[in-house]
């Protein structure tokens, strides 16, 4: 191996980038990103531990993918540790808090939705209730998007209107 550390990195580079390359995108589903952090990774740990780079006591490239592959093991690890709960941080049950004003306010809205027109209704089952975004919404009720974005903003002022007027503050 040569005595240098650029002159190491360089032939890293030279004989076995392209491919540690390749097995990084193929270990990180083909992240980006992720393969260019874990090449680095893997040549700084080869630069660290560069007397065990002898051609003499095996391959190189072999050393390097199971570097890498190492890294990569570790990361899923640390993650999968990060989100499991030990058995003593259970969270405790609680009693379900009492959803009988949640209730009662939906019943309300319901009946204030109602009043509204068609039209209004239309737009809010699609944009609130069911999630649509305005290209959504503007396909399903065959209207342009600025006609949904004209009824939805009038459609919530109207309920709005109803709902003060059924005595609910907004």
């Amino acid at each position: 191996m040569p005595e240098s550390a650029a002159a190491l990195m360089q032939q890293l580079h030279d004989e076995h980038g392209a491919a540690l390359w390749a097995y990084c995108l193929r270990l990180t589903g083909q992240d980006r990103m992720r393969a260019e952090d874990l090449v680095q990774e893997t040549l700084l740990r080869a630069w660290r531990n560069r007397e065990r780079l002898d051609e003499s006591r095996g391959s190189v490239r072999a050393w390097l993918f199971t570097v890498a592959r190492n890294i990569v093991i570790d990361e899923w690890r640390t993650r999968r540790a990060q989100s499991e709960l030990p058995v003593a941080d259970v969270p405790e049950k609680h009693e379900p808090a009492d959803q009988t004003d949640q209730l009662l306010l939906s019943w309300i809205v319901a009946e204030a939705v109602t009043s509204l027109s068609p039209d209004h209704r239309a737009v809010l089952l699609e944009c609130y209730y069911r999630g649509a975004s305005v290209a959504q919404a503007a396909h399903r009720l065959g209207i342009p998007e600025g006609t949904v974005k004209s009824r939805t903003h009038y459609a919530l002022r109207a309920l709005r209107l109803a709902l003060q007027e059924m005595g609910v503050g907004a």
